[in-house]
């Protein structure tokens, strides 16, 4: 008696992993990262932990080292009370400073109003910012004109 072979039967059986070498076409392909452009200076440390963490989570991330960091501050609206080490660009939206992959994922995947997500100073406990005594912060949704919402406590 022969047994249909079928693509289920082929990935999901004893022949998936022969399959998956000789019939690449058959697997779906892997979703590409959402791309994020990261602007830093190019001697800051935990700028470069957090971009890692960035690319661990799935981002694809291109990086553009600037010693003219108030410049890319006033272009995308990040204030001075938001302020951190480094800005992103996003889906369209402004990350500034250590905030968490989760939620990058999450401001993605919902689409609020607003310019993006802040964390500003560096707190420690914060992605990149690795330490103890870990800092409780806020993570915050800011928009154009300055005004803030907490998006996420940490």
């Amino acid at each position: 008696m022969s047994e249909k072979i079928t693509r289920r039967t082929l990935i999901t059986g004893t022949a998936g992993a022969l399959a998956a070498l000789v019939l690449p076409g058959w697997l779906p392909a892997q979703p590409p990262g959402t791309p994020m452009v990261v602007y830093k200076d190019p001697n800051c440390g935990c700028c470069h932990s957090w971009v890692e963490i960035m690319r661990q989570a799935g981002f694809e991330v291109a990086v553009r080292d600037t010693p003219d960091m108030a410049s890319i501050k006033r272009r995308y609206q990040v204030g001075s009370k938001l302020a951190s080490c480094h800005t992103a660009v996003v889906a369209g939206y402004v990350i500034e400073g250590h905030v968490p992959a989760d939620l990058i994922h999450k401001l993605v995947r919902q689409k609020p109003k607003g310019l993006g997500l802040a964390v500003p100073g560096m707190p420690i406990g914060s992605p990149g910012m690795e330490g103890s005594p870990k800092e409780a912060y806020d993570v915050l949704l800011f928009h154009t004109g300055g005004t803030t919402s907490v998006y996420a406590r940490r």
